[in-house]
């Protein structure tokens, strides 16, 4: 009787262990309040609950980092196969919220890390659109395809080097993502890099194999893109990316399939510093484009028709 007492003992503890183990394995709850309030919600309704009903308290889990809750609804049945009205399994809810403890939990129960939705958008897009670093490396430490094309046609390296987010680019050229392979809508990272005006990214990029001068859809370069940078870009953030694309090598006389250069694109868009840094390196004013129009006819305002004229 005493040996099987002791032996009884012996297993609760190992599994008062295991249980320990496992909560400091995923962490605490992120936001104890508002998890606490969840599980309210969701005992106060256990009775007539369905799977759907515990899965969509799953989602809102994932959402919140409830880790806790989380790990009971997947012991009551909820499932990691199932999807929101979106096409989105509870691992692209703890993904997109950088909940790095519920990403594990998820995974380890073999949760699918590139099980996409509606868009084609897989919990590791998901994680780099909304830049979400460390839910990033566990994903690709589970292999998670990195040549996905999601929503809007955009890649994983593209959407990271739109948010100019170094470190993510990092990790999946590190995990041999094409550094200038375009993605679904014909433009590679370096454009959105160049777009954004992120000269580091640039520089990342660059590092990593990418052609400065590779041309993209429509006959466009990264230079083009830099210098008809968007509105909400300083001009001096666009003015460092053209500059880096140059000293990499890109073509200043290069032309797009509307015969325009990247000097008459950054006229058009009134960009005067470009225009007057392209002047220096050599580009050429009188260069016309298919409808015959050149930089000076395309000039946006004062600026640059003073920086056309020097």
């Amino acid at each position: 009787m005493l040996q099987l007492f002791l032996h009884t003992i012996s297993f609760l503890l190992v599994g008062a262990l295991a249980a320990t183990a496992q909560e400091q394995d995923y962490g605490r709850d992120e936001n104890e309040a508002v998890c606490v309030a969840i599980r309210s919600a969701f005992n106060e309704k256990s009775a007539q609950m369905n799977e759907p009903r515990r899965n969509a308290t799953l989602y809102e889990a994932a959402d919140k980092g409830c880790v806790s809750l989380a790990r009971d609804l997947l012991h009551q049945g909820a499932s990691l196969l199932a999807r929101d009205r979106l096409g989105n399994t509870a691992l692209h809810h703890a993904a997109g919220g950088g909940h790095t403890g519920m990403v594990r939990l998820f995974l380890d129960q073999g949760a699918d890390p590139d099980r996409p939705n509606i868009e084609g958008t897989t919990p590791l897009l998901s994680a780099v659109l909304h830049d979400r670093s460390k839910a990033v490396a566990l994903l690709l430490k589970e292999k998670a395809r990195i040549d996905v094309i999601g929503g809007g046609g955009i890649t994983p390296l593209a959407a990271a080097a739109f948010n100019g987010n170094d470190r993510i680019l990092k990790m999946l050229l590190d995990q041999g993502a094409v550094p200038d392979q375009p993605d679904g809508t014909g433009k590679g990272a370096t454009v959105y890099a160049a777009v954004r005006g992120y000269e580091s990214s640039l520089r990342l990029l660059i590092g990593a194999g990418a052609d400065p001068d590779k041309v993209f859809a429509h006959g466009l370069t990264a230079l083009m893109w830099a210098a008809g940078h968007g509105n909400d870009v300083p001009e001096a953030e666009g003015l460092a990316a053209a500059k880096t694309l140059i000293e990499s090598g890109a073509s200043i006389a290069a032309q797009d399939d509307r015969g325009r250069t990247a000097l008459m694109i950054a006229a058009e868009r009134g960009h005067a510093l470009i225009v007057s840094y392209l002047l220096e390196r050599g580009a050429m004013r009188e260069t016309r484009d298919a409808k015959g129009l050149s930089a000076s006819d395309l000039a946006a305002n004062d600026a640059v028709r003073v920086a056309l004229r020097q």
